[in-house]
C-alpha cells in the first residue's frame, strides 16, 4: 500500500542519526581560506628602515657593540663600548672581558644606517661566539 506506514517506525522518536558531510564541507572549505591567507601573509614583504623606531624600551646593559661608518669609503669600523676593534679575535676577547663582570651578560648592537647589514649579523655573531646570548638591537627614537 502506498501510503502505508512500517509499523516499526515510532514518529515520536528523535533523529538519532548525525550527517557530518556539511561539517566536514564546511571546515575544508576553512583550511583553504587559510592556507591561501597564509601564503599572501607570508609572501608580502615591506622594505623597512631598520635603524629608526617609533617606539623601544630601554635595555640596562655594560657591553655595547657598535658598528660606526667610516669616512672616504673606508669599512665600517667596529667597536666595544667605544674601543675600536680591527680583528675578530680582539673583539671576541673583549666581549668575553666585559661580559665575564656580569652573572647574566646581556649586548646591545648598535649599527649605522649607512652601514651594510651583514656587518650588524657579523658583530651578532662575534657576540654569540663569546658566549653572550641575550642580545638586543639599538633602535633610534625620532
Amino acid at each position: 500500500m502506498a501510503g502505508s506506514v512500517y509499523k516499526g517506525d515510532d514518529d515520536e522518536a528523535g533523529i538519532t542519526d548525525i550527517n557530518v558531510t556539511p561539517f566536514v564541507d564546511v571546515v575544508l572549505v576553512l583550511l583553504v581560506v587559510f592556507m591561501v591567507t597564509a601564503k599572501l601573509i607570508v609572501s608580502h614583504g615591506v622594505e623597512v628602515d631598520p635603524p629608526k623606531a617609533s617606539a623601544g624600551g630601554d635595555v640596562q646593559s655594560t657591553l655595547r657593540v657598535s658598528l660606526k661608518w667610516a669616512a672616504d669609503g673606508k669599512p665600517c669600523e667596529q667597536y666595544v663600548n667605544g674601543d675600536r676593534f680591527t680583528t675578530d679575535t680582539d673583539g671576541i676577547a673583549r666581549i668575553q672581558k666585559i661580559a665575564a663582570a656580569s652573572t647574566k651578560p646581556k649586548a646591545i648592537i648598535a649599527g649605522d644606517r649607512r652601514c651594510v647589514y651583514d656587518g650588524v649579523m657579523h658583530l651578532i655573531d662575534l657576540t654569540k661566539k663569546a658566549g653572550v646570548t641575550g642580545i638586543a638591537l639599538e633602535n633610534v627614537v625620532p
